[in-house]
């Protein structure tokens, strides 16, 4: 994957075979995703890279990702269950997804309409993350380690196929997990099991 932003506006994540080809969905949605990091940088988030991606963060919390596919180009919010999103254009990134936190873009002019709300929506998490707020636990949810739930907020196809995973599969990634003992660790195994996820496999299944 790779590791700079010009490098994912110019050629992509990394993650599949279009990646450097005129084919890829970075290169579809170039202009628009340029807008997209302007406001964030102008909002003041520290730019990164995280998971192939532009990922963008305050207070030390990681608060949007952007990304892009065929049909569309988006920005979505990390810790997505503390945004009120009062102009209701938050959307889920697929069907098993619990909440709201992806803004969806089909023309590279509608980044410019709803900048106003980007930029409210961003100082929203922002204060968030400088309150040191998170959502709440839900009763009887697996615990999941930071690294894992920032991947799973980060790639939207990821997310809905390990919430497809028996519950006994989905314990078995966070098992193992948990037994990393620093982070770097953790998001290189992640890396590693996103094949067999993706799959429907356990962390212990050829």
């Amino acid at each position: 994957m790779i590791t700079h932003i010009e490098e994912y506006l110019s050629s992509g994540c990394g993650r599949c075979e279009r990646f450097a080809t005129a084919d890829c969905s970075t290169r579809l949605w170039e202009c628009g995703l340029a807008e997209l990091r302007r406001i964030c940088l102008a909002a003041g988030l520290v730019e990164t890279v995280k998971w192939g991606h532009p990922c963008y963060m305050h207070a030390d919390r990681n608060i949007v990702i952007l990304g892009a596919f065929r049909s569309d180009f988006r920005i979505s919010f990390f810790n997505a269950a503390l945004m009120k999103d009062p102009e209701g254009i938050l959307e889920k990134a697929g069907p098993n997804t619990q909440h709201a936190g992806m803004i969806s873009f089909t023309e590279v002019s509608q980044v410019a309409e709803r900048e106003p709300v980007i930029v409210s929506y961003l100082k929203e998490a922002m204060a968030y993350a400088e309150a040191g707020i998170k959502p709440p636990k839900e009763q009887g949810e697996l615990v999941l380690p930071d690294e894992l739930s920032e991947a799973l907020e980060s790639d939207p196809e990821l997310a809905e196929a390990f919430r497809g995973l028996t519950p006994g599969r989905r314990r078995s990634y966070v098992i193992n997990l948990k037994s990393a003992k620093i982070p770097e660790t953790r998001i290189r195994r992640i890396a590693k099991f996103r094949e067999k996820i993706i799959a429907g496999k356990g962390a212990n299944e050829r």
